[in-house]
């Protein structure tokens, strides 16, 4: 495997890489912190090969960290107290649904009856190793498990139908946030999506232990970010198994390979492999997955709302099961799906990277039934180490990490289009692609610029949040067609949107997404330009308003 290039970051965590003297091994990885002077060693939990950071401009260079940033007017913003997140569990309500969804109720039972403690995590002396499901080798207790999950009533706090409506009423305005009757909870779009997930896989592994009286038993997690995991793995696709689900894309079972990045047609129903792990490289060695409170992180976006998109029922109102959020948990897959991107998470910290510490961050919680039927209550903050949760995941390759894109044209044979600024808002429609001029404030940035500041491009948008959408951004791409590779480097990124249940008052969203593209535009040749032409790209969905494109400078500092 080649040595990993620099590292570049969006500005969301507080960064300042060095690279380490000496490197026992092919790569190396340094700690991260503002402007650090004796960056420390770490060990990646994922792989035994350290990773060499040196000047930061190079790994990232186009994506850096794709992130979503709730704007000013979110239709309606989780945040909007000045406390930290926690659910009103005596007010939890029917969850308000996409159109065409079937009424159902998602709260979980007696809560209201029940008083919460804080959970204690046990002190676990042996570690469960979650393995990849392509590899797994504890089917059969899995399987088990599920038969027993599935055979208790409905209304049993361990019942599958209930463990799939826990996802359902942190995501479909089922709870208002403590204190604030007027605020919905939502766990996706903000930076709590990687903890809270993190969270509910642990207590449905836990209650699965249980059910077989295995304490050490372990979840599977599905290695779509590798060649030999790119289809839907077999565990989940025996019509017998408990772990079959009907509701799926038919044009998507094996032998077919997943798209990461799909795009919503049939036509494209495999996916290829260099795209894939062209994404992989761009999304899990992005700034930030965290992003800001009420955004979506780099992961979040791509490959996890795609992957919700690949495996939906295209015949069902909202792609039921896996395409709608309020639904997706129904599918066994959601589980190995989200224990990868779990996965990612670890592997984007042993990077190098620092656990955000702002106090509305550390100290959001969440209840959940245990696998003794306790309701506890359990905070972000003690979630940050696996190992601390008894888990760990099995130590593979990275191929990803070798697959950085490259420019698909040289630079000495780019000519550039003459683009006009269009007049804003204006309207991104299906099927057409749109090409803009966007001037830059600064050009020719300094090193010590580059490192304190991101360059992004950053977009406002408004749309309807109950429908799918797919965009992808083009840099300075010299041709007006519809090719959006991510293997090549005028690739910028993509903001994608799963089926959301609608705020309580209007389904429309206002928000903004970034793209870092400090790296992208030294790759492309383009720093002294001081106009970038910025090419979208619809893929699916309807239409979305864009209100406006900026250019920012943003702070590596995101605490």
């Amino acid at each position: 495997m080649a040595t990993l290039s620099p590292l570049s970051f969006l500005a969301t965590t507080k960064v300042s890489l060095c690279s380490p003297s000496n490197a026992p091994n092919r790569h190396r990885i340094a700690k991260v912190s503002c402007n650090a002077s004796n960056p420390q060693e770490q060990q990646s939990p994922q792989n035994n090969n350290n990773i060499i950071l040196g000047n930061r401009r190079d790994v990232l260079v186009g994506l850096g960290g794709l992130s979503a940033v709730a704007a000013a007017n979110f239709s309606y913003n989780p945040f909007a107290s000045a406390e930290p997140v926690a659910p009103d569990v005596e007010g939890c309500n029917k969850p308000t649904l996409p159109p065409g969804a079937k009424p159902i109720a998602c709260c979980p039972p007696n809560f209201e009856k029940k008083e919460s403690i804080d959970y204690i995590i046990p002190n676990y002396e042996t570690l469960r190793i979650r393995k990849p499901a392509h590899d797994y080798d504890d089917l059969e207790k899995y399987k088990e498990a599920v038969k027993i999950m599935k055979s208790l009533p409905d209304d049993h706090p361990h019942s599958w139908t209930q463990q799939s409506r826990v996802h359902c009423a942190y995501c479909g305005n089922s709870y208002h946030q403590h204190g604030h009757t007027e605020v919905a909870m939502q766990v996706h779009n903000s930076w709590i999506f990687l903890p809270f997930h993190r969270w509910y896989l642990y207590f449905y592994e836990r209650i699965l232990g249980k059910l077989i009286d295995d304490p050490n038993f372990a979840i599977p997690f599905w290695n779509w970010d590798a060649p030999e995991g790119m289809e839907i793995p077999s565990i989940f696709t025996d019509k017998s198994s408990p772990l079959y689900n009907a509701l799926r894309n038919h044009n998507h079972q094996p032998p077919t390979l997943i798209n990461l990045n799909w795009n919503g047609a049939d036509v494209d129903r495999s996916g290829d492999v260099g795209e894939n792990l062209a994404i992989m490289y761009r999304q899990a060695t992005s700034l930030s997955p965290y992003s800001s409170k009420t955004g979506s992180g780099s992961i979040e976006l791509v490959p996890h709302n795609t992957v919700h998109d690949w495996i939906g029922d295209t015949t069902q109102p909202n792609f039921e099961d896996m395409g709608a959020l309020y639904s997706a948990a129904r599918d066994p897959i959601f589980y190995g799906h989200h224990a990868n991107i779990d996965r990612m998470w670890s592997i984007w910290k042993s990077f190098g990277r620092n656990d955000i510490t702002d106090p509305d961050y550390q100290n959001a919680s969440y209840v959940f039934y245990d696998e003794n039927e306790n309701l506890v209550r359990v905070k972000n903050s003690d979630a940050f180490d696996t190992k601390k949760l008894g888990y760990d995941y099995k130590q593979l390759d990275l191929p990803w990490l070798d697959a950085k894109p490259t420019p698909r044209v040289a630079n000495a044979q780019r000519n550039i289009r003459i683009v006009k600024k269009l007049d804003l808002p204006f309207t991104l429609l299906k099927d057409k692609i749109v090409s803009t001029v966007v001037k830059r404030p600064k050009i020719n940035r300094s090193q010590v610029e580059k490192d304190d500041k991101e360059e992004s491009l950053v977009f406002s948008l408004q749309f309807d949040r109950t429908k799918h959408l797919k965009f992808d951004v083009l840099i300075n791409e010299e041709e007006d067609y519809k090719w959006a590779n991510p293997k090549y480097r005028e690739f910028a990124g993509s903001f994608v949107n799963v089926s959301h249940a609608a705020s309580p008052d209007a389904a429309v969203t206002e928000t903004t997404f970034s793209i870092g593209i400090t790296g992208l535009l030294e790759q492309l040749d383009a720093d002294d330009e001081e106009s970038i032409v910025v090419t979208l790209v619809p893929q699916y969905g309807d239409e979305v308003i864009v209100k406006d494109i900026t250019i920012s400078f943003d702070e590596c500092d995101l605490q």
